[in-house]
């Protein structure tokens, strides 16, 4: 079982920046990749960044140039900074893993659908609001 808990969401003026944080435990081992993912309101939760465990990583076209992915494999915690934010960052921000290298990384600035949700560990997620 792998349990993944988010940190860091906050609220921001547009141009601010924040870094979210994902602290993994249990069977992390058993993951070839993590990732992030977004839900903005009234829209599915989308793909954000992605990274696997050969450091490869793809960034959604969406925030490209502004957020970055990292990880620190010691301490099993995920990294997303996220630069010059706008108000359209703003929903739901949520960490997944995944026993798959590759399938993260065929969300990025794709919607999961629902009835694929349950392909991925999820983290409870965490807020971002970006408003003046």
């Amino acid at each position: 079982q792998v349990q993944l808990v988010e940190s860091g969401g906050g609220s921001v003026q547009p141009g601010g920046s924040l870094r979210l944080s994902c602290a993994c435990s249990g069977a992390c081992a058993n993951t070839y990749a993590m990732a992030w993912f977004r839900q903005r309101p009234g829209t599915e939760r989308e793909g954000v960044a992605t990274i696997d465990n050969d450091e490869a990583y793809m960034i959604a076209r969406s925030v490209k140039g502004r957020f970055t992915i990292s990880k620190d494999d010691a301490q099993n915690i995920l990294y997303l900074q996220m630069k010059n934010l706008r108000p359209e960052d703003s929903g739901i921000y949520y960490c997944a893993a995944d026993s798959s290298a590759r399938r993260p990384f065929t969300y990025m600035d794709r919607p999961v659908p629902a009835s694929q949700l349950n392909i991925f560990h999820w983290g409870q997620g965490t807020q971002v609001t970006v408003a003046s």
